[in-house]
């Protein structure tokens, strides 16, 4: 937003040097981004230095995209009182432009004002022409620049129609038809949708409303009477139509963010002034308002003690209301509560959006006192929270864990639809359903987690995004277990970014098994891998997480792992050759199988080194790995610190059916030094035991 400064110092009387106004208005949370030297303006006498200010005007501020909206902040900052732009008398008669607002129209457009003026088209006079080069908008003719001078000056756009290229010579404002385009003033053929809202005539669209206008009704040189429109429209309806036409303009931009509803009027009124005083025109008729359902003003109650608590400094009571008024606020009078605290009924204008609440009073307090005479202080000493509880703690380690392994949160809709979560449940009665759900969409609850995960691949692949690492803290509900809490995980594609020492490696079952192994290390659970079937995974890439705890008589069940199968990626929307691999584990049961996670053990650093051995023994090819790493460490002595398998052959030299399973044993003593001979001793003792546990061999080449 660009501003003459000679242009403000019209309505408010502000002496201060061009350099201490900008200070001003950035200490106010107006930030003048430069300083430019001002044209001078024909016709216009010189008032002291001057210059374009070049603000920045927050999205929640639209009132400051004008003059009168900086000057009424100018005004509050110096406090001079503001000279208002003039404003023509109400002119009457009975030649009343016709005006309509269908009903499915009025949502978008409540309040429609518009006015009929015979006009002489010329070029504007040199010191309007300035003042709106200034802004950087560009001259075209005395009427058009009435309507953006009105709209630089008071912030409410406006339109000018050739009112005798109007079919039927009425205005009706409606939808857009199916089928029906407009040119618009910059010669393009628009094609409109049905929830656009336009300016017609009686046949065609000729303007997008709050947009721009049409070309078959631009004011030309030959123009001889035109129809002022000065009109509210709804700024999401106006930021939808802007978007989809990929047209933004001035008129747009501030109808976006939220006009005056108040305005219209008092805009038109400015027009009608204007045109009159630069010789363009006369007004004829009244100004007809469509305003069938007048907005009421908000009030809100400010309280004094309620400013010293958030500022944490004293405001003068006087202070307070002196100021609001000057924003253009009404401020009923004192009122005392508790303690004597006065207290006010302040009514919020219709141009002030941004307030609803008594903690936006506060703000504008706050800024006009000045956030520079707030005093530096040390933060209070305050006693520690309470110590998390179990649950929101337990989450908080999954969450680092998960994140550490390279995934990112995902939260999702807790409702799906029914084919998402069927395959999820044994029985379809299984599903939680919703009695009246907004959508198909939403029919039932989520009975697992996985289905939202798969959601938001498919938002991300959209979007170009192949390597993915996703995880959800959740709760599932279904009719027989009822409501859970859980987690999953999905992951697919690449297992690490692209890095120029070497190719990518896709991510396959271990990649998402370390993820779960990691989890349940940090919850002080050993997990066991049990080969499972289910049908929303692929057979033989399946596994139950179990837990085995020292008292009971059964494993532990945690959740599953396994390759998603690619009939459900398909059926979602998923390239069925795309390998995505799932998690789901039960959050209680994890945390109930394992040590308190919140525990620190310290352990002495290792004096004495390890020694590794490599094992590769020939087994059944059916035979779980995990199986054989149990009976490994079931024989092994005390200083067998870690078993760890690193390969899994099949092929040239292995028996039909079988397989080659390779193990790292890594050794060691806390008190000693371990021999050799000590280490082939326990290694002979564990190929014995899987020579007769599980009728293994020894790989040739593979020395115990």
């Amino acid at each position: 937003m660009r501003i003459l400064v000679s242009w403000l110092r019209e309505l408010v009387p502000v002496t201060v040097s061009v350099d201490e106004l900008a200070e001003a208005l950035t200490a106010h949370g107006f930030e003048v981004s430069a300083v430019d030297p001002a044209p001078p303006i024909p016709g216009r006498p010189a008032r002291g230095e001057d210059a374009v200010l070049d603000l920045e005007i927050t999205t929640n501020r639209p009132d400051c995209l004008s003059v009168a909206g900086i000057a009424r902040e100018v005004s509050t900052i110096y406090g001079g009182a503001i000279t208002w732009p003039a404003l023509a008398d109400t002119p009457t008669g009975d030649d009343a432009l016709p005006v309509t607002i269908e009903e499915d129209a009025l949502a978008l457009c409540p309040r429609y004002a518009a006015s009929v003026a015979e006009v002489r088209v010329a070029p504007s006079p040199a010191w309007m022409a300035a003042r709106l080069e200034a802004a950087e908008v560009r001259p075209i003719n005395n009427v058009v620049d009435v309507t953006n001078y009105v709209m630089l000056e008071l912030g409410q756009p406006m339109h000018a129609f050739d009112l005798d290229r109007l079919a039927g010579g009425e205005l009706r404002i409606r939808r857009a038809r199916a089928g029906e385009t407009v040119r618009t003033l910059d010669g393009v053929e628009r094609q409109l949708a049905g929830d656009m809202l336009v300016i017609a005539d009686g046949a065609l669209p000729q303007a997008v409303a709050g947009v721009m206008g049409g070309a078959d009704s631009e004011v030309g040189d030959r123009t001889a009477r035109i129809a002022f429109e000065s009109a509210w429209f709804d700024p999401v309806s106006v930021r939808r139509t802007s978007k989809r036409l990929a047209l933004s303009t001035d008129a747009s931009f501030r109808f976006e963010r939220g006009a005056d509803v108040e305005a219209p009027v008092q805009a038109m009124r400015r027009a009608q002034q204007l045109l009159t005083e630069i010789g363009g025109g006369t007004p004829r008729g009244p100004i007809v308002d469509r305003y069938p359902t007048p907005r009421h003003r908000a009030t809100v109650t400010l309280r004094h003690a309620r400013i010293g608590h958030v500022l944490g400094v004293e405001v003068e009571p006087g202070f307070v209301p002196a100021t609001l008024e000057r924003l253009g606020f009404g401020v009923d009078g004192e009122a005392t509560e508790g303690g004597g605290r006065p207290r006010w009924r302040v009514t919020v204008p219709p141009h002030r959006g941004d307030v609803s609440r008594e903690i936006d009073l506060i703000e504008e307090i706050a800024r006009h006192h000045g956030y520079e005479r707030f005093p530096s202080t040390f933060p209070a000493l305050v006693r520690p929270p309470a110590p998390a509880s179990g649950t929101r703690s337990r989450q908080r380690l999954l969450r680092r864990v998960l994140t550490a392994g390279g995934c990112s949160e995902a939260i999702t809709y807790g409702f799906i639809e029914e084919a998402a979560g069927r395959p999820f449940v044994g029985r379809a009665d299984d599903l939680v359903r919703i009695a009246n759900p907004l959508s198909e969409k939403f029919a039932v609850l989520r009975p697992s987690l996985i289905p939202g995960l798969l959601d938001a691949l498919i938002h991300n692949r959209r979007r170009e995004h192949r390597d993915i690492r996703l995880f959800e803290i959740g709760r599932r509900f279904t009719s027989a277990d009822g409501e859970t809490a859980g987690f999953a995980v999905a992951l697919t594609g690449a297992s690490a970014p692209r890095h120029w020492s070497g190719g990518q490696r896709q991510t396959d079952l271990f990649d998402i098994i370390g993820l779960v192994d990691r989890v349940c290390d940090a919850f002080g659970v050993t997990p066991a891998y049990e080969p499972v079937e289910r049908d929303t995974l692929v057979r033989g890439r399946t596994a139950a997480v179990q837990a085995t705890l020292p008292d009971a008589a059964e494993p532990l069940q945690l959740g599953y792992v396994g390759q998603l199968a690619p009939a459900i990626a398909e059926a979602r929307g998923l390239p069925a050759d795309d390998e995505i691999y799932v998690a789901e584990l039960d959050l209680p049961a994890l945390t109930s199988g394992g040590s308190n996670p919140n525990r620190m053990v310290a352990a002495p650093l290792p004096r004495y080194p390890s020694i590794v051995r490599d094992l590769a023994v020939i087994v059944d090819a059916a035979l779980p790995a995990g199986t054989v790493r149990d009976t490994i460490r079931s024989v092994a002595p005390e200083t067998l610190l870690q078993v760890r398998e690193f390969d899994l052959y099949q092929g040239k030299g292995i028996p039909d059916g079988h397989m080659s399973l390779a193990f790292r044993l890594t050794f060691r003593a806390a008190d000693r030094t371990l021999t050799d001979v000590e280490v082939q001793q326990a290694t002979n003792t564990i190929v014995d035991a899987l020579k007769a546990t599980h009728q293994a061999t020894l790989r040739q080449g593979s020395a115990p």
